[in-house]
């Protein structure tokens, strides 16, 4: 019971830890930068439009990540209703087990994808400074182009660690399922 109480207590500080790098990342992106009045250019549209898909990416992990607070809080409920039973103890400690490791690869991928949103956002804002004095800065748009590569990059893995989630809760309930032969259904 205590090891539970224990693996409980972990898992909920680091869901808190997460939220609230959430909320951090919420906070800063509601805040707006400063429309310079020169007309947009192309460069830095379409940097801007990076930005949103981003944002929206963001959203996207946030929801997936209060769905899978959810269902991990369901999971502790069952947990603990059929801690007697020693045989399914078992079983539900391998799946927590690599619930907490999806968890652990969706937390990183995360933090990679707000690390890369940064490094965007810092970007954009030294091409609307160099913008802003009639420079053109290639080096300043090759970098922006880099962050928004990287930002790909970490929401594709961030994708990839969910899918792993999903999978490492999908094994242990196939595993018990009756082998039907292909094209069959229950």
């Amino acid at each position: 019971m205590s090891e539970i109480d224990d693996m409980q207590r972990r898992i909920m500080a680091a869901l808190q830890r997460i939220g609230s790098g959430i909320e951090t990342l919420a906070a800063r992106s509601e805040v707006p930068p400063k429309p310079v009045d020169q007309g947009p250019s192309a460069g830095q549209s379409a940097l801007e439009e990076a930005l949103e898909e981003e944002k929206l990416a963001n959203a996207q992990l946030e929801e997936r990540l209060r769905t899978l607070r959810a269902r991990h809080a369901e999971e502790i409920a069952a947990l603990h209703a059929t801690e007697d039973d020693g045989a399914d103890w078992d079983k539900l400690r391998a799946e927590l087990d690599a619930q907490q490791d999806a968890m652990a690869g969706l937390d990183k991928e995360l933090q990679r994808l707000r690390q890369a949103n940064d490094q965007l956002r810092d970007s954009n804002e030294a091409l609307r400074r160099a913008n802003e004095t009639s420079v053109g800065a290639p080096e300043l748009i090759n970098k922006a182009l880099e962050a928004e590569i990287e930002g790909l990059r970490a929401a594709r893995a961030t994708d990839l660690a969910e899918a792993n989630a999903v999978l490492a809760k999908l094994e242990p309930l196939l595993a018990g399922a009756p082998n039907l032969p292909e094209g069959e259904e229950l």
